[in-house]
């Protein structure tokens, strides 16, 4: 349950809750307790992405954070467009069918934006990544919920697709060599005409650069069916671990336990669960309730009230959880961390309030 004992950390959770933050604050104190530590993120704010020293259009993969006596920290914007290039770079079978793959133009909006192959190109990056043996710890940062649910399940998607009849249609030779539509192309000028109909109604080039685009790309299929399946393995293994991080609340509650429910029932190895930036109490001078208008201590008796609030829902989440997760709390900061000594406490908290809870 201990992030420290696993070569691969995943950070999952909602929107807003600090995850990313956290997952850095994660890696550097890995690195600084002497591992070899890699930090992936998929849309840090840019606060951190200054901190961490990563920005969009780099020519590098990985930027070097810092280095200690025994650890280091390295820090990775995930590119699903330069990973998909990567991967067709090695497993196109020639030369000629790279090129005919990454010149066309239904590859570019493919690689670029399509939903479902940015979250698979994530998980391969991972999965590249963990097998070059370069980084002794990988602490993997998620978009929100929703988001990062469709990128544990991306492997099975594209697996299925592999294996359905869509893709037996979509390789048939619906084209022939002038790029005339086989399906009107004996009929003359009739022909011609549906044709045309066709083109105006759906768009025979984009049909043309989708059919030149799958012919191109079968030799890879076996390939990528064989990787996904293999990244299917690495996010089930026992070498990973799931750090689950919620906003405090008792109305945060709900959704913390749909999403542990849903990691559990996937096979995914839960570990801690985080709840990040609760209001602390001020002490024993006001009572935790509303405020009363008018008075001089609203501003301290409304924080009381919200770090009551946060206590409860803390209190509430770990009786459900029982003792099958750790939930650790962690008190709301004045500001994020902006540089890597602000994010070195983060860490230390954390690492703290994890083995409090495992001890």
């Amino acid at each position: 349950m201990n992030p420290s004992d696993h070569p691969l950390v995943i950070v999952v959770g909602a929107g807003g809750v600090g995850k990313t933050t956290l997952a850095a604050a994660l890696a550097l104190n890995q690195a600084q307790h002497g591992d070899d530590t890699l930090v992936m993120t998929f849309d840090p704010s840019l606060r951190l992405k200054d901190t961490l020293g990563i920005h969009e259009g780099e020519e590098s993969d990985e930027v070097k954070v810092a280095d200690y006596d025994d650890g280091s920290l390295t820090a990775s914007l995930l590119d699903a467009r330069r990973t998909f290039d990567r991967l067709i770079d090695r497993y196109a079978p020639d030369e000629e069918a790279r090129r005919r793959i990454l010149t066309n133009r239904f590859y570019d909006h493919l690689s670029g934006s399509l939903a479902g192959v940015l979250e698979y190109m994530a998980s391969e990056r991972l999965f590249e990544i963990s097998q070059s043996g370069r980084f002794g710890r990988i602490v993997l940062d998620t978009p929100p919920t929703r988001q990062a649910l469709d990128f544990l399940g991306a492997p099975e998607r594209i697996v299925g697709f592999l294996e359905s009849g869509a893709l037996r249609i979509a390789l048939k030779p619906w084209f022939d060599a002038r790029g005339r539509f086989r399906a009107t192309a004996k009929f003359g000028i009739i022909g011609r005409n549906v044709e045309s109909f066709f083109d105006r109604m759906v768009g025979l080039e984009l049909l043309r650069d989708m059919a030149e685009f799958f012919q191109a790309f079968a030799p890879l299929f076996d390939g990528f069916r064989e990787r996904a399946l293999e990244v299917q393995e690495l996010l089930r293994s026992s070498d990973t671990l799931f750090m689950l991080v919620s906003a405090p609340g008792p109305q945060r509650v709900a959704d913390t336990l749909f999403f542990a429910r849903r990691l559990k029932e996937a096979g995914y190895n839960l570990g801690p669960v985080v709840v990040n930036r609760l209001h602390p109490h001020l002490g024993n001078d006001s009572k935790a309730g509303l405020p009363t208008v008018g008075s001089d201590q609203d501003g301290r008796r409304l924080l009381q009230w919200l770090a009551h609030r946060d206590a409860q829902g803390a209190a509430h989440l770990r009786d459900l959880l029982g003792k099958s997760h750790p939930v650790v709390e962690l008190e709301l900061r004045p500001d994020e961390p902006t540089d890597v000594q602000a994010l070195a406490q983060l860490g230390d908290q954390l690492r703290k309030g994890i083995e409090d809870n495992l001890g």
